[in-house]
């Protein structure tokens, strides 16, 4: 696999071979990282006509996904990787990281905490969540069931 390095801060990207082929890039440890993340997910969602307040949900699950790899799982030195796949109508997202631990659901009633309420938005947003192991890290993913439209039928 050819790295780049360009102003978008990310070294690879797997080309799409078919409209709906999975779309994959890898991102250096940096805050920088993730609007160009996200940025590059509301591409591949408009690429697979995804628009409207799913394609929002997704791009703000992505969003707080990047932002815990980046604070709680990648190490100095290495970096995330997002695939994002359009099959079976639904959208999956995974990051994974090469970092220790496991995310955690906190559901205190903390109103006045900072952090910690990414995991909670994903959970409310997507309609299914959860962690993997991967050698070394995880990989922390959610999907998005597309609404089928009575014509799809």
């Amino acid at each position: 696999m050819a790295t780049e390095r360009d102003s978008r801060h990310v070294n690879d990207e797997t080309p799409p071979l078919t409209p709906h082929a999975p779309r994959e890039r890898f991102y250096r440890r940096e805050r920088r990282s993730v609007p160009v993340a996200r940025a590059f997910t509301a591409a591949a969602l408009a690429d697979w006509g995804i628009r409207g307040e799913r394609a929002d949900d997704i791009t703000l699950c992505v969003d707080e996904l990047a932002t815990n790899a980046l604070l709680h799982g990648v190490p100095p030195g290495r970096g995330f990787r997002l695939h994002l796949r359009h099959a079976g109508g639904a959208v999956r997202v995974e990051v994974h990281d090469s970092g220790g631990g496991r995310p955690v659901l906190d559901l205190r009633e903390d109103g006045d905490a900072e952090s910690g309420r990414g995991l909670l938005l994903v959970a409310a947003l997507a309609d299914k969540w959860g962690v993997g192991e991967r050698d070394p890290g995880k990989v922390v993913w959610c999907e998005f069931v597309m609404q089928r439209h009575a014509s799809d039928t």
